[in-house]
């Protein structure tokens, strides 16, 4: 998962995209990286760390120009700790490009392959992203051969990319001395929008906050399988490339990724998780009698909208009874040390009075490993808690994700081959309550109709682009992220929040 953004002004757009991907941060904190464009010549920084420790004064000062692109980083193929697999990747040829993309691609290995011996194409990572470019370069060679380039030449381009591209993926990319490119792939998985700003400038990113946290009026989301060209004086071209797009986005955008003030495919963050919260209140209901509940406190951050509903509905007090520390730096390993992972009482601590001598449910967004949830369950105890309820605002994650999101392989899921009750005595709470995936889906989908369903795979096992069986899983988790730092935390909280940013 990443955030991308890109900018055609009349004026410099180094600033913008810098504070575009502040408003994106919470997609991605591995890497962060910027490209402009002034004449015919590219202007790019990027490294690792976030947007406010990436780039200075300096850096900001060697990116001149009107248009350009940038990216935050959330690996989930690839090499987690190489400088080289920032983005935006860069190909010279054909015109120049350079190209940042957020989401995952399920044939990489193969087109990798038919790179080298079909289309004589190198790449030099282990990243997804740059093999996408290198198809979208490689498709787009083919239709100019020496011709100067239209509109046109742009969208058969992208029509030939949809052809051989699977997974999800939606890109930016700069034409050197054309303009900006953005696509979507045919079944809208990951999130793209698109605005505009009072001086004429256009913008394209990931969430709608991005625009109109930047000074931008959002216009629209670009559709699946949709192109959109924009030249360099801010003239808009688009057309579908894709012949059968689907609407599908990914649902756990909605749970969990995006911020709660964005607008995804017509439908408001924020909304979807009090939908959630009033579904999830009716399977509390069946399963502990409110008046079993003397509070009901969220697990930070982005459980809150679901957690208030939940109060609300059964006229229980809502409560805040963890404070998240937003400041844990990383662990540093001294020589003779062993290496300390970091707990979840290091990023959470307790407000004790509202759990002595009480009854607590506990709200979560979604339970991953189950790790944090035990360990935050004990905490309540700890607190003097008399009973520790948990419900989740989304069903038990089953599967593995394969569009863009780490979610870890099938055994380190705790609810993978378990029951309900069976993931409860692991966790050690006293009730264990999940949302129903059929209710999820409604509850989301009832704020736009015109939506063809959800990728919602790592909950029902239902793949949507239908290219996905157990060996697919199996060799895309070969190219897992490689963890060289081995006190990197994977338990929940560790995954990126949306509040944090």
């Amino acid at each position: 998962m990443c955030g991308i953004v890109g900018v055609v002004s009349n004026a410099p757009v180094n600033q913008l995209i810098y504070d575009a991907l502040l408003l994106l941060q919470h997609r991605g904190q591995d890497a962060a990286g910027i490209v402009t464009q002034q004449e015919r010549k590219f202007f790019m920084h990027k490294a690792k760390g976030m947007v406010r420790d990436v780039f200075r004064t300096r850096n900001m000062r060697a990116l001149p120009g009107n248009v350009g692109l940038g990216q935050v980083r959330y690996p989930t193929a690839g090499n987690a700790y190489s400088e080289e697999e920032a983005q935006p990747f860069y190909v010279n040829a054909p015109f120049g490009l350079v190209l940042v993309h957020n989401g995952n691609l399920t044939n990489a290995h193969a087109l990798r392959a038919e790179l080298f011996s079909t289309d004589h194409r190198h790449t030099n990572t282990e990243s997804d992203s740059e093999v996408l470019l290198n198809v979208l370069a490689h498709e787009l060679d083919k239709v100019t051969r020496g011709v100067a380039l239209a509109p046109d030449d742009v969208f058969r381009a992208v029509e030939a990319v949809h052809q051989r591209v699977r997974g999800s993926y939606a890109v930016i990319a700069l034409i050197a001395g054309h303009g900006l490119l953005a696509f979507r792939d045919p079944y809208g998985i990951r999130p793209l929008c698109i605005g505009r700003g009072q001086d004429g400038s256009v913008i394209v990113g990931s969430e709608s906050v991005a625009l109109e946290g930047s000074g931008h009026v959002f216009e629209r989301d670009i559709a699946p399988g949709e192109a959109v060209f924009v030249a360099h004086d801010g003239t808009v071209h688009a057309r579908q490339c894709a012949p059968a797009a689907s609407l599908n986005p990914c649902i756990f955008e909605f749970v969990y990724l995006a911020r709660p003030d964005s607008q995804l495919d017509g439908i408001s963050v924020y909304q979807a998780r009090l939908n959630m919260g009033e579904t999830l209140a009716k399977r509390v209901v069946s399963t502990v009698p409110p008046s079993e509940i003397d509070v009901v406190i969220p697990i930070p951050e982005s459980s809150r909208p679901s957690a208030t509903q939940v109060a609300h509905l059964l006229g229980v007090p809502y409560r805040e009874g963890f404070v998240k520390n937003r400041y844990v730096g990383r662990t540093f390993i001294m020589p003779g040390q062993g290496v300390r992972k970091k707990s979840v009482r290091q990023k959470l601590n307790v407000i004790g009075s509202e759990f002595k001598g009480r009854n607590v449910l506990l709200v979560d967004d979604s339970i991953v490993r189950g790790t944090t949830s035990r360990e935050i369950v004990q905490m309540a105890r700890d607190a003097g808690a008399k009973k520790v309820y948990l419900a989740s605002a989304a069903p038990p994650v089953r599967f593995p994700n394969v569009y863009g999101i780490d979610m870890p392989t099938k055994d380190e899921l705790v609810a993978h081959g378990r029951t309900v009750e069976e993931v409860r005595q692991i966790i050690g709470c006293d009730a264990l309550i999940y949302q129903d995936v059929d209710a999820m889906k409604k509850a989301i989908g009832s704020l736009n109709k015109k939506l063809d369903g959800f990728d919602a795979s790592c909950f029902d096992g239902v793949y949507v682009t239908g290219d996905i069986d157990t060996e697919a899983i199996l060799r895309m988790n070969g190219n897992r992220p490689r963890i060289e730092e081995t006190e990197q935390d994977a338990s929940r909280l560790a995954l990126p929040n949306a509040e944090e940013a």
